[in-house]
C-alpha cells in the first residue's frame, strides 16, 4: 500500500488543469467519497498493526497534498479566467469579509479526523428512519420511555417512521450489511422532542463509534477514549469511567475528562468537581449483535457516543446552545481563526 500511496503522491504533484471543469474532475477523482484517498482509508483496516502508523501518516500526507494542489489549480484557473474581464462597476466598494466554517463543523471534523487516524471509517445514514433501526435493533424495550411521543418526533401518517433520536441507527445499518471486523464513526444530526433553552434543543449533533471484532475488550475501549481525550483537549487530560446504563451496551459507562479550565482542581465550569462529562460508552450488548445478524459467541464489540455541541461548549466556552443555530454572524465570526 505504501508504494501505491507514493505513486499517487507523485501523480498529484504533476497535476494540471486548463479550466474549472478539469479542476472539479480532479477533485472528484482524488477527494470525493469514491475517490482515491477515501478508497485508501477504507482499506486501512486491512493494514497490519505494525504498519498502521506509517501508512496512516502517508495517507494524511497524500490527502493534504491533494487538497493543496487542487486549491492551487482552482485559484490559478480563476485568475486566468478573470484576467481579461472588464471592471465590474456594480461591485460594492466595501471590503468583502471571508467566511468561516461553523464551530460545530470545525469540532466534528476534528473528532472524525482523530478517530480516522485510529482506523475508524466514516459511515452515514438517513435522518428520517424507521423504528427498527432506531430502537428495536438497539435492544430498546417496547415500553421504553424513549419511544413515547414526548421524547420522539413521529411522522404522523406513518407511526413507524420517526426522526432519529441518535445516530445508533447508522451502526445498525452497518452491522446488518457487513460482517466484522467493523470499525466506524457515525456523525450526524438527531432530533428529540425537548423544550428549547440555553441547555437543550429539539435538534443537535452526535458522533457515535462502533468497533466489532474477535476478542474486543473494555480495555480496548478505554485506551481509544483516552487517546481521543488527549488529542482533543491536550496531552495532560485525564479520564474516568463511571458505571451507567444504556439499553444497547452492557456493561455501560459514562466518561468524564479532567476540567479543561482548572485541570481538575475545581472551578465554576466543573462546579468544583474537577471533572466534566463528555460521552457515554460500553460493550455492545450481545442481544444487539444477534438482532443485527452478528454471532455474539464469536464477536464482541464496543460503542460510544458524544454530543458535538457538548464538546464545542467545553472547547470554546459557549454557554447557550441556541447560539449554534441562530446564525448570528457576529458569533460565527469569532471562529475565523479556528477555521
Amino acid at each position: 500500500m505504501i508504494e501505491q500511496i507514493q505513486k499517487l503522491i507523485e501523480e498529484v504533484r504533476t497535476l494540471q488543469a486548463k479550466n474549472a471543469e478539469e479542476v472539479e474532475q480532479l477533485r472528484i477523482k482524488y477527494l470525493s467519497k469514491k475517490g482515491e484517498v477515501n478508497a485508501l482509508m477504507n482499506d486501512f483496516r486491512n493494514v497490519p498493526n505494525e504498519m498502521k502508523r506509517e501508512v496512516g501518516m502517508r495517507i494524511n500526507e497524500l490527502k493534504t497534498l491533494a487538497q493543496d494542489k487542487i486549491n492551487e489549480l482552482r485559484d490559478a484557473v480563476q485568475v486566468a479566467e478573470t484576467a481579461g474581464d472588464d471592471l465590474d462597476l456594480t461591485r460594492t466598494p466595501y471590503p468583502i469579509r471571508l467566511g468561516t466554517r461553523h464551530p460545530l463543523t470545525i469540532v466534528k471534523n476534528e473528532i472524525v479526523d482523530i478517530f480516522s487516524r485510529l482506523g475508524f471509517t466514516l459511515a452515514e445514514g438517513p435522518e428520517v428512519e424507521d423504528d427498527w433501526h432506531v430502537y428495536s435493533s438497539m435492544n430498546f424495550a417496547d415500553d421504553h420511555p424513549a419511544r413515547d411521543m414526548q421524547d420522539t418526533f413521529f411522522v404522523e401518517a406513518h407511526p413507524d417512521i420517526i426522526l432519529r433520536s441518535h445516530t445508533s441507527s447508522v451502526q445498525a445499518r452497518v452491522m446488518e450489511r457487513q460482517q466484522p471486523p467493523i470499525r466506524v464513526i457515525c456523525p450526524g444530526r438527531v432530533y428529540r422532542n425537548e423544550a428549547i433553552s440555553a441547555r437543550a434543543h429539539c435538534f443537535f449533533h452526535q458522533v457515535e463509534g462502533l468497533y466489532v471484532d474477535k476478542n474486543v475488550s473494555f480495555a480496548d475501549l478505554k485506551q481509544v477514549l483516552l487517546l481521543f481525550a488527549q488529542e482533543m483537549f491536550g496531552p495532560d487530560t485525564k479520564i474516568r469511567l463511571r458505571p451507567s446504563y444504556f439499553p444497547f451496551t452492557e456493561p455501560s459507562a459514562e466518561m468524564d475528562v479532567s476540567c479543561t479550565i482548572c485541570g481538575g482542581k475545581g472551578c465554576s465550569l466543573c462546579k468544583g468537581a474537577g471533572w466534566l462529562e463528555i460521552l457515554g460508552c460500553g460493550m455492545v450488548d450481545p442481544a444487539v449483535l444477534e438482532a443485527n445478524g452478528i454471532d455474539s459467541t464469536v464477536y464482541t464489540g464496543y460503542a460510544f457516543g458524544m454530543g458535538i455541541e457538548r464538546i464545542a461548549n467545553l472547547k470554546y466556552q459557549v454557554k447557550d446552545l441556541r447560539m449554534f443555530s441562530e446564525n448570528d454572524v457576529r458569533f460565527l465570526q469569532e471562529f475565523t481563526s479556528a477555521n
